[in-house]
């Protein structure tokens, strides 16, 4: 049963599991890829996007404070509630080091029995793994299909280091006052984000096509995305702190079958 549940999982998040060998290269520790960043020297000033469109200009500079290092990586804590075909808890740790990828560390509670593991991208190759109480394998998965959805997942979670949209190769485009697009090219995918704010520049919104199957048929770009409930400041950059994410974003299914990740921030480290 709990297998079967965890391979949901792997259908919700829209990424096939495809069973390989237990030991696997590309194999990178949380810790390792958190030191393997390096620290930025270039520090964000309003000048620099002052020939931005109005909406992406403000975005921008309500996230990240003048003065504030441009961080090439991100490490969170955090907690919330995960669909496994019902909502169950789950505390998690993440790096995003933005040149290489990303690493995300969970333990979900599954009617009392402990799920440990989670899902990552570095140097371009995806991977899930879980074991049950830290032991068991329940799955261990790869493949194209798992490294171009996780390619859009850090991609999109670029919200939570948007120094990375700061970087050459960013095309921003202006739908309205408060509705705003970046195009820029990432971990092997052409990335396309959808981004809406308040007057302030604070984020409401963000989705982008990602790729998956979240329907089980056959893998393509599916709109992924995520409601912002609240945001906080950490060492100069103001992310978002509790978002509802899920495929179909922008869709009634959004509400009914594609929400599957709620997630508050406990704690987030630049470098």
């Amino acid at each position: 049963m709990i297998r079967g549940t965890i391979e949901a999982y792997a259908w919700s998040g829209g990424r096939q599991a495809v069973a390989i060998p237990t030991v696997m290269s590309h194999s990178l520790s949380l810790n390792e890829l958190w030191n393997s960043a390096r620290p930025s020297e270039r520090f964000f000033q309003p000048p620099q996007v002052a020939a931005l469109p109005e909406a992406p200009r403000r975005y921008l500079e309500h996230a990240i404070a003048a003065g504030t290092p441009l961080a090439t990586a991100v490490r969170l804590r955090m907690h919330g509630q995960i669909r496994l075909r019902s909502w169950h808890p789950f505390s998690a740790e993440e790096v995003i080091c933005w040149q290489r990828g990303f690493i995300w560390q969970a333990r979900i509670s599954f009617h009392g029995i402990t799920i440990s593991g989670g899902d990552s991208l570095v140097d371009g190759y995806g991977a899930m793994r879980w074991k049950l109480l830290g032991l068991v394998p329940l799955m261990n998965a790869c493949g194209r299909d798992i490294d171009r959805s996780a390619a859009g997942r850090v991609n999109v979670e670029s919200i939570w280091l948007p120094s990375a949209l700061c970087q050459a190769g960013v095309t921003w485009s202006a739908a309205g006052h408060r509705h705003f697009e970046a195009r820029f090219s990432a971990h092997g995918e052409i990335a396309q984000i959808d981004y809406r704010t308040g007057p302030d520049g604070g984020l409401l919104s963000v989705n982008m096509p990602r790729w998956g199957n979240p329907d089980g048929g056959k893998f393509k770009y599916i709109n992924c995305g995520g409601v912002v409930d609240s945001e906080q400041n950490f060492g100069g950059y103001t992310i978002p702190t509790r978002m509802r994410v899920g495929w179909y974003f922008g869709d009634s299914r959004f509400e009914r079958e594609g929400e599957f990740f709620r997630v508050t921030i406990d704690d987030a480290v630049f470098r």
